[in-house]
C-alpha cells in the first residue's frame, strides 16, 4: 500500500520544488477519441488536461514545450515523425539548465 507524503488532492507539481528538467509534449484535438460522449464525468477531456498541465509547468517555471495539433489523436503517427526531430533538439540544447 502506497502512503502518500501529502494529503490527497495537493498537486504534485505544484508541492514540490522544481527540477533542473524540460518537458516537451503535445496534445491531439482528437486524443483517446476526445470527445467522447459516453463519459461525460469532466476527468477525460485530455485537451483541457494538457492545457492544464502546460499552465502549472509555466507558473512553476519549467522549461517545456506543448504542441496542441488538430486533426491528430493519442501518440499519432505523423505528428510524431514531423515534431519528434525539433522535439529532441530542443530538449537537449543547452542542458544542463542553470
Amino acid at each position: 500500500m502506497l502512503t502518500p507524503a501529502e494529503p490527497p488532492g495537493v498537486p504534485l507539481i505544484v508541492a514540490a520544488p522544481a527540477k533542473p528538467i524540460r518537458f516537451w509534449f503535445f496534445g491531439g484535438d482528437q486524443d483517446l477519441f476526445y470527445p467522447n460522449p459516453t463519459i461525460p464525468d469532466g476527468m477525460h477531456d485530455w485537451t483541457l488536461s494538457n492545457a492544464l498541465m502546460a499552465k502549472v509547468l509555466a507558473e512553476k517555471g519549467y522549461h517545456y514545450q506543448f504542441l496542441f495539433v488538430r486533426n491528430a489523436k493519442h501518440v499519432d503517427r505523423p505528428t510524431i515523425a514531423q515534431t519528434l526531430p525539433s522535439a529532441l533538439e530542443w530538449v537537449w540544447k543547452g542542458y544542463p539548465i542553470p
